[in-house]
This record gives structure tokens, sequence and C-alpha cells, in this order.
């Protein structure tokens, strides 16, 4: 297919699931001029054209009844590549009656059948249909696992684990990905950075069950490829009110906040980063040691 038979293809999945979800509170397009330049570009490219670089991205709501699922609200975030529907849409599944493992499970589960079924095809109703028919099956198991409350006192010794992942990526292109990036980390309450382009390199630190949770949502989206490359594990040992020395995990962190981080873009797609800057970044904050972590050479 050429990039104008993907662009007529991804116009006409859009104006379906409109006329199919005609509310705000059904569909949510959030990027109104991304589709505006995917419409322009269908109307009068010519066929060697490349389309507009701002994509589609959209949030389909809806609210599932029955026994199990008690009126639970569903969110599936989708987003087009340009070469949609030849490889499959970026679609993350969000539901608050999930448990994290059940969320991580679902999410692999819908990607695999995708990726049998629906590669080649328009697919976005295909996998609304899949979540609602599968959602009530992935709750009973969130309740059957649920862990039971335990009972600690006040003046208990607990343990807290202060995290830091070093993750590598072949290339952060994706702009919906770039955005969920910075919406998890500031809702899980993570510092550090995301540098975009080719590689990407990720760093999030904080609670550890933050990181993890991080984790698990970012590696179930489709990548070439994606790992964590480095981490730091911390445990603190907290004493009770009794205490006069607490030691704080917001002592360890070493940046403030979390940004997408530019080093001189560069190259024809002006997706290449200035390594050498990214190194001065990594040594003003104390972490110089992990360039050659990710890299394999000292930096300068």
């Amino acid at each position: 297919m050429s990039y104008t038979e993907w662009a007529e293809s991804q116009l006409a999945e859009i104006e379906l699931l409109t006329s199919m979800f005609p509310g705000q509170d059904e569909l949510e397009l959030t990027d109104q001029l991304a589709l505006a330049e995917l419409r322009s570009y269908v109307e009068n490219s010519a066929s060697g054209e490349k389309p507009p670089p701002s994509r589609p991205q959209f949030f389909i709501k809806q609210r599932l009844d029955s026994s199990d699922t008690n009126e639970t609200k569903l969110i599936l975030t989708c987003a087009y590549p340009s070469e949609y529907p030849s490889v499959l849409p970026d679609i993350t599944v969000r539901c608050s009656a999930l448990s994290r493992a059940q969320q991580t499970e679902i999410q692999t589960d819908l990607n695999k059948y995708l990726m049998k079924n629906c590669l080649g095809d328009l697919c976005v109703l295909a996998a609304v249909d899949w979540v609602k028919e599968n959602l009530e099956h992935f709750i009973k198991k969130s309740l059957s696992t649920a862990p039971a409350p335990k009972l600690e006192s006040a003046s208990q010794t607990t343990q807290d684990v202060f995290s830091r992942l070093w993750i590598y990526s072949h290339h952060i292109y994706n702009k919906s990905k770039r955005k969920n990036i910075l919406e998890w980390s500031k809702e899980l309450g993570l510092s550090g950075f995301s540098m975009p382009g080719k590689p990407g390199v990720l760093c999030v630190e904080g609670p550890q069950s933050a990181c993890e949770e991080f984790w698990s949502r970012l590696k179930v989206l489709t990548w070439k490829k994606i790992m964590i490359r480095h981490r730091e594990d911390i445990t603190l040992n907290r004493q009770g009110d009794d205490s006069n020395t607490v030691e704080s995990l917001d002592s360890l962190r070493k940046f403030t906040g979390f940004e997408e981080a530019m080093f001189d873009p560069h190259g024809n797609r002006g997706n290449h980063m200035d390594l050498g800057q990214l190194y001065q970044f990594l040594n003003e904050k104390g972490c110089c040691d992990v360039f050659q972590i990710y890299f394999g050479i000292e930096g300068r």
C-alpha cells in the first residue's frame, strides 16, 4: 500500500468510529489539527508524498455493566502510525477495576490477538469488541487474586524501596507514546527524563512500586526493541513515629520532576540527538557512569 492508501484507510475508520460513537463521552479526538491535516493530505496529495508528521489520536470510552463489572469505565487510547493498517495501531487499555497484573495481561493478550487476526486490516473496532468480551474475565481474575489487607503496628519497622530504571529503546518517535511517558510519570510521582529519537533513552526514579507500574505500562506498547538496560534499587528502613531519623525517598532523587530532554536534534528527520550533550547532562546529574552502560564507550 502507498502512504495515500494508508491515509485513506485511517480517515475512513475515523469517520466510521465518529458515526458509531457520536458523543464526546464516547469518542474524544485529542488532536483536531492532526485530523484536519490527514484529511487535507488525502484530498490533495500526490501518491508519492509522505503524510503529515502529526498523527491522529483519540480515546474510546465505554461503560460496561454486569454482576462483576458493576458499570465499569473502560478507556482505549488509540494512535495511528503512518503505515497503519499494514502495522498495528498503538492501543492502550485502561480500566480502574483491573489490578496491575491484569492490566498488563489484558494489554498483552489484546496485542497478540490483533497481531494474529487483524494485521493488515482496520482493527480498532475489533479491539474494542475483544476488550468488551474479555474484560469481565480479567476483572474476575483481579478479584480472585486480590491480597488480603495486612494489619501492622504504627511503630513496626517497614521497608521502602527507592528505584531508578534506565530504559533503552531502539527509537522513540510516536507522539502518543511520548505523551504517555510524560503523563504516566506525572501520575505516578516519578522524576527523570525521556530523550526521544534514535536511540530512545528513558530514566524514571521514585518508589519501586511506581517504577514497576510505569514499566508494566510502557513495555506492552508496540516497540521495535525496548529493555531495562540498568536498574538501581535502594532499601530504606523506616522507623515508627518515635524515631528521630527517617531517610526520605526524595533525598535519593537525582532529577527534579520529569522532562523530555532534547539535545541538538539533527539528521534528515531530526531524530538523532547529540550524545556529547547527553553525556554532559548526565554528568551534571551525577549519573555519567550510566553513559558507558548504554553505549559501551566513555563519554567526554
